[in-house]
C-alpha cells in the first residue's frame, strides 16, 4: 500500500497551480527545500517523475498531468468532507473563500464584508479578484466555494443565483455634458475605450453598439475602469462603465455622466457555486447578505447616478 499523504498532494497541487518551487512553498507557508523533499518524496513512493524541471520552469509530465486530474478530486472531496461538518452547524463559520470580478470587487467588496462581518459572526473571508474564466476554473476545481459573476455563465456543474441587475453609463468629457446622447449604432463611430481581453464587460459593451470583439478599433483597451475614465477627462475618447463603479471611478476626473435612452444596456450580476457543494444551503443565506449589501450601496449613491433620461 502507498503511503501517500494529504500534505503531498496539498504541495503538489500547488507546485502544479505555480510551476516553480519558491511559489509553490510561499503559497504552503513552508520554505522551498522542504515542499522539494516532499514532492520528491511522492515521487519515489509513486516510483515515477511528475515534474520536467529545469532551471526556468516546472512542467508536468504525461503521467503527472493524469495525477494531477486524480490529486484535485481527492483534495476537493476532501474539503467538501469538511464542509459537511459546516453544515451541520446552525449558522456559516469558518473559511469561506469567495471570487469576484475585477468591475464589481473594488466597489461592493467594502459594504459586503461590513454586512458579512454584522451577520455572520465568526466567519473567516477570503477573496480572490480576478477574471470570470479563471474563477469558474477555480470554482470547479474546489479553490473556491463561491464567486460573484456577471450571468449567465452556463456552466452545467455550477448553480447560478441572480443576486441585482445594474445599468451602464455613459462617460463623457465634461464639456460633452449637454451633447446628444449617442445610439449604439453612433457609439461605433466614436473611440470607445474598453477593458482589454478576457473581461466579461468588455463583451457586454461591444455588445450593445453591436460590434464584433474580432475587429480591430482605434481606441484604447485598459486592465481597469479607473484607467479607461482617466483617459477619457484627458480627452481621449469615451467609455461605458456600470452603475456601481461611478461614485469611485469619476470623483477625481473631469468627465460627466450619461444614461442612454430607449433601452438602457445592462447586466445581471450573480453567485455561482458548484452543485454538488455541501455549503449550498449556507450559499444561499450569504447570496442574500450579498444581495442586502448592493441594495444599500445602491441606496447611499443613488444620488449621484445621472437621471434617466427624458424621451421625446
Amino acid at each position: 500500500m502507498m503511503n501517500i499523504t494529504l500534505k503531498q498532494l496539498r504541495y503538489f497541487e500547488a507546485l502544479t497551480r505555480h510551476g516553480h518551487f519558491g511559489r509553490a512553498a510561499d503559497t504552503c507557508a513552508i520554505s522551498q527545500p522542504a515542499l522539494s523533499v516532499q514532492i520528491k518524496e511522492l515521487e519515489e513512493t509513486l516510483g515515477i517523475v511528475l515534474f520536467e524541471r529545469s532551471a526556468r520552469h516546472v512542467r508536468l509530465t504525461g503521467f503527472g498531468q493524469e495525477f494531477a486530474e486524480r490529486a484535485r478530486e481527492i483534495l476537493r472531496s476532501v474539503d467538501e468532507l469538511g464542509d459537511l461538518a459546516r453544515v451541520a452547524q446552525d449558522r456559516m463559520v469558518g473559511r469561506l473563500r469567495i471570487g469576484v470580478i475585477p468591475t464589481v470587487a473594488p466597489y461592493l467588496l467594502p459594504t459586503l464584508i461590513q454586512h458579512l462581518n454584522a451577520k455572520h459572526e465568526g466567519l473567516d473571508v477570503h477573496i480572490r479578484e480576478t477574471l470570470t474564466q479563471r474563477l469558474i476554473a477555480e470554482l470547479l476545481d474546489g479553490r473556491l466555494d463561491t464567486a460573484i459573476v456577471a450571468l449567465p455563465v452556463s456552466e452545467p456543474g455550477l448553480t447560478e443565483t441572480a443576486l441585482f441587475d445594474e445599468k451602464f453609463v455613459l462617460v463623457r468629457q465634461a464639456e460633452d455634458a449637454d451633447a446628444p446622447v449617442p445610439s449604439p449604432e453612433g457609439m461605433r463611430e466614436m473611440k470607445l475605450l474598453l477593458l482589454e481581453e478576457g473581461h466579461c464587460f468588455r463583451d457586454q459593451a461591444l455588445s450593445f453598439c453591436s460590434l464584433r470583439p474580432a475587429l480591430p478599433r482605434d481606441g484604447l483597451d485598459g486592465s481597469s475602469l479607473s484607467t479607461l475614465v482617466q483617459m477619457v477627462g484627458a480627452g481621449i475618447g469615451v467609455t461605458i462603465i456600470p452603475e456601481m463603479a461611478v461614485p469611485v471611478e469619476t470623483r477625481s476626473a473631469p468627465v460627466s455622466l450619461a444614461r442612454f435612452p430607449g433601452e438602457e444596456p445592462g447586466r445581471t450580476i450573480g453567485m455561482v457555486w458548484r452543485k454538488t457543494s455541501p455549503l449550498a444551503p449556507h450559499l444561499k443565506n450569504i447570496a442574500e447578505v450579498v444581495r442586502d449589501a448592493a441594495e444599500a450601496l445602491a441606496d447611499r449613491h443613488k444620488d449621484i447616478l445621472p437621471a434617466q433620461p427624458i424621451l421625446s
